[in-house]
Parts: structure tokens; C-alpha cells; sequence
């Protein structure tokens, strides 16, 4: 009795939850629009050791001691190598119409072009891609999601030379000739802006080059090391694309893009200077590899700063880039505040000297929105318009894709499961965060599909296993998964708005 009770009041939480978020509902979008999760290989596949399978730069950094805050890795994460069946029935029963993921480049190629097509790699691929048609799901694949065969780094210092671009090339034309009859969305990179900055300005992340003020490494030069990669992995984009184009795209019939970190800023001051901030600000992030991707050159604000500091595009370069994109994916997940210092004195040691640009999530003590477990990530849903209409503005409506949006809960290894299950912060987020996306695609913007971080709790690069942004809770001692009450929210907005007279549910009887 007391069992039926509880579940009753949690049942009775939920629709209560569910008419507070009124408003939004499926059928604000086309009937076209992809709705899913994403996920990427490092993060929840496992096997790291299995299936042929070489290690990759990630593989290699986890292993060293200090790197990760809870001292994990991804040797297992959510097992998803062996319990992917599972996993795309979770997404099945989601009713989602997509799911995002990446392909592991050192499952696909171990030594990279130096070696063989590991046909392992290519199987568990294959199974994974022909499950999800079954289900009616369409495969949205990532080439690169930060991890790279640790050979790469080894032999050349991987994207610090041209010879980069050669091996990327190589490896998206195995997966087109692969996967490409069944695969209709394709991205080439996911957040490069975060590895070019983390990898080789502050150091945060494998390979780990940086110099002071922005970091404290063995080797690197913060000044011109980030410009390097960007330059070979723009070039890289650019050679895969040129390969789906002339050799693909016609009969296949998919599309290939990228993917972008993409945050929001508003000025911390009403002024002009901070304005400008503003701009130079979203020039340094986005506008930083799309610009020359769409345009064939640097962002103005870049060039004006740096000056040779940025590589230059030969003839070469630009009759690759001229093949384009056809879309543009979005991960954006919070806002800031941006402080001009190029007309004032920038704080010293501060990395935001880059650009001339502070960014900060407070002013006057009072934070740019509700606060997030995720350092320096704040819900500020107006930001989500924003960025769109950014991104839609700046690129002639080139069609958009939001690529990741989620919200993380901190995770110990002693919090109570059912504390973690509860997760109403999440459906709040994802429900205004989806309204702010109505608003931009209801002035034009060309989004053609929204896809939530994260499909499972999963290994959450530096954080390791302490930041959630599941839907499904995952017990990573006995890889059960339980959905949390996003999830529930996350299926009845993909049901309809008549879901809840449908349901026609006595709560007295509860």
C-alpha cells in the first residue's frame, strides 16, 4: 500500500509538472524536424581495448594520474560497445526520430593511414547503424568527437601538422565508402573550437600545449600553437567535404557539416566598448572556423588582433573550401557576460587578453542566470534565440542543426539514486531552452532538429563520472539504466500535446 502510495505522488508530481510547462508542444515544429540524443564514442562506448581497437589520444591522458577529477576513465563508461541494443531501445521507447553519435577513428583505422581498416570496427558500426533503421531512428554521425588514434600525436604531433589533413581526409572517405548508404547526416567535427583552445591554449586537455599566462605545460606556445590546429582542422573539414561532395553526396544522398561550441554574450556594460566585446567574443568561438569555412577567411575581428599570428589560406586551400558545409550544428548550452579590455586595462594573467575580451557570469555579484553544477554553466534560455539568430544572421540562414543542449546534475558516488531520478531543474531547462528556439525559428531561423546531452550519464571528459546530463541514470558499477523524469517529460512532449487527456488519469485514486 505504502509502495502504491508513493508511486502515486510521484505520478502526481510529474503530470503536475507537466501542465507548469505548458505552452510547448511537438507540434510547434515541422513534422520534419529531427528530434533526438546525442552521445559521443569516448564518453560511452568502453571496450577501449577491444574490437582491434588502438588507444586513443583520450585513452592515453585518463591513464594519467591527476588529469580526470574523480581519477575515472572511459575504459567502460556505459559498456555501450556490448549494451548498445539496449540502449537504442531506450531511445525507441523515447519516440525520438535521430540519435547523434561518433565513430571512434581508432576503432575504424588503429594506426590511421599508416595501417588497415580494422573490419571490426567497421561491423560494430554497421550493427549499430542497421539497429537504428529497424527502429525507425535516423543515424546523425560525428567523424571526430575529440578522440584520435594516440598514434597520430605520436608520429607527427597529429594537428599541428598539415599532414593531418591526409589522414582525416583518409579516414572519412573508409566511413563514407562504409556507412554512407545508410548515413544521411554527417558532421565532420564536434566542438574544434574547444580542442584547439583546450589542446593548445590552456592546456586542459591532451596534447596538453600551453604557456603562461593561460596554462602551465611542459611544451607548447599559447600564442600560435591554437591557430595551428584550427588551421589543420579546417583544412581537414574541408578535405573530407570536397571527398562526400565529388565522390558521395550524389548517390548517397546526405548532407555533412560541422558542429560548433557555441555560447552566448551579453555585454556586462551598457556601453559601446562592451559591445564590441560582444562581437570579438563570438568571432574568437564560432565565428572563428565557420567564417572561413562559408566566407574562405578569418573573422575580421581575428585578423585585426592577431594579424600574422593567423595562417593564411593558399589557392589550394580555398578551392577546397569553396565545396562548403550544408549545415551548421550548434552545441550551446549557457551564456556569459563579455567585458571589453582593449580600451581599458585587461586584469593581469587574464586568458580573455586574447581577444581583449573578460568573460565573466556575474555582474554585480548577481549571476547571469540560475546556476548549474557544471562550472560556468548558468540556464540562460534567451541566449539559445540568441545564438541562433547569430549564427542564422551571419551565414545567410544556412540551415542549423542544435546539436547538444543539456543541463548536468553533480553526481557523487553516495547520492541516493532516486535524489538523482528526480531531475525537475532539467525539464525546466530543456522546456525553456526549446521555447527560446520557437521564437528563433519563428523569425526565420532555418533549424531543421534539437538534439539533448545526453542520451545516458556518461564519462564527462575532465569531470569524469561526477557531472550527469543524462536521461537515463546510469549505476556505473552494474550499467543499469533507469530513465529520470526528463525522460518521462522528454517522451510525452514527442507524443503530442494530447497526451494528457489521453492519459486521463484520476489523480484522486492516486
Amino acid at each position: 500500500m505504502e509502495k502504491k502510495k508513493s508511486s502515486g505522488l510521484a505520478f502526481a508530481l510529474f503530470l503536475q509538472l507537466l501542465c507548469s510547462v505548458a505552452g510547448l508542444d511537438r507540434s510547434q515544429f515541422p513534422s520534419s524536424f529531427l528530434f533526438g540524443t546525442s552521445t559521443s564514442s569516448y564518453q560511452i562506448e568502453g571496450a577501449y581495448l577491444e574490437g582491434n581497437k588502438s588507444l586513443s589520444n583520450w585513452d592515453v591522458f585518463t591513464h594519467v594520474p591527476g588529469h580526470i577529477e574523480d581519477s575515472s576513465d572511459g575504459d567502460i563508461a556505459d559498456d555501450h560497445y556490448h549494451l548498445y541494443m539496449e540502449d537504442i531501445e531506450l531511445m525507441h521507447h523515447l519516440g525520438v526520430n535521430s540519435y547523434r553519435f561518433s565513430i571512434s577513428w581508432s576503432r575504424i583505422l588503429p594506426r590511421g593511414r599508416f595501417g588497415k581498416v580494422n573490419s571490426a570496427g567497421i561491423a560494430f558500426y554497421n550493427r549499430l547503424i542497421d539497429a537504428l533503421l529497424l527502429k525507425g531512428m535516423q543515424p546523425f554521425v560525428t567523424l571526430n568527437h575529440y578522440d584520435i588514434p594516440q598514434e597520430l600525436e605520436d608520429r607527427y604531433g597529429a594537428w599541428l601538422n598539415p599532414q593531418i589533413q591526409k589522414d582525416f581526409g583518409h579516414y572519412a572517405d573508409v566511413c563514407f565508402r562504409a556507412f554512407g548508404k545508410k548515413v544521411k547526416y554527417w558532421s565532420t567535427f564536434n566542438e574544434p573550437n574547444v580542442v584547439a583552445t583546450k589542446g593548445f591554449m590552456t592546456g586542459e586537455y591532451p596534447p596538453q600545449h600551453c604557456s603562461k599566462p593561460f596554462g602551465d605545460c611542459l611544451s607548447g606556445d599559447s600564442n600560435i600553437e591554437p591557430y595551428i590546429a584550427a588551421h589543420n582542422i579546417i583544412l581537414a573539414h574541408a578535405t573530407a567535404v570536397e571527398i562526400y561532395k565529388k565522390k558521395y553526396q550524389a548517390k548517397q544522398g546526405g548532407s555533412i557539416g560541422i558542429v560548433i561550441s557555441s555560447s552566448w554574450f551579453e555585454p556586462l556594460r551598457d556601453i559601446p566598448a562592451d559591445r564590441l566585446a560582444v562581437q570579438r567574443a563570438l568571432a574568437f568561438e564560432t565565428a572563428w572556423f565557420l567564417d572561413p569555412i562559408v566566407f574562405g577567411e578569418y573573422p575580421p575581428e581575428m585578423r585585426q588582433i592577431l594579424g600574422l599570428r593567423l595562417p593564411t589560406f593558399s589557392s589550394e586551400d580555398r578551392r577546397k573550401l569553396q565545396y562548403k558545409l550544408d549545415f551548421i550544428g550548434i552545441n550551446h548550452y549557457t551564456s556569459h557576460y563579455a567585458k571589453d579590455c582593449m580600451f581599458s586595462p585587461c586584469e593581469e594573467g587574464s586568458t580573455g587578453s586574447t581577444a581583449f575580451v573578460i568573460s565573466t557570469s556575474e555582474r554585480n555579484g548577481i549571476p547571469i542566470g540560475t546556476p548549474t553544477s557544471m562550472p560556468s554553466n548558468y540556464v540562460v534560455p534567451e541566449g539559445m534565440e540568441k545564438i541562433v539568430m547569430y549564427t542564422m544572421q551571419r551565414y545567410n540562414n544556412i540551415t542549423m542543426v542544435v546539436t547538444e543542449n543539456g543541463c548536468a546534475q553533480g553526481s557523487t558516488r553516495n547520492d541516493p539514486t532516486t535524489n538523482m531520478l528526480n531531475d525537475k531543474d532539467r525539464v525546466e531547462f530543456l522546456h525553456s531552452y526549446l521555447t527560446a528556439l520557437t521564437r528563433a525559428m519563428r523569425q526565420g531561423a532555418d533549424v531543421r532538429g534539437y538534439f539533448i546531452w545526453s542520451l545516458l550519464d556518461n564519462f564527462e571528459w575532465l569531470y569524469g563520472y561526477t557531472q550527469r546530463f543524462g536521461l537515463y541514470h546510469v549505476n556505473f558499477e552494474t550499467q543499469e539504466r533507469t530513465p529520470k523524469l526528463s525522460a518521462k517529460w522528454f517522451k510525452e512532449f514527442l507524443e503530442g500535446p494530447e497526451v494528457i487527456e489521453r492519459m486521463n488519469i484520476d489523480l484522486e485514486s492516486l
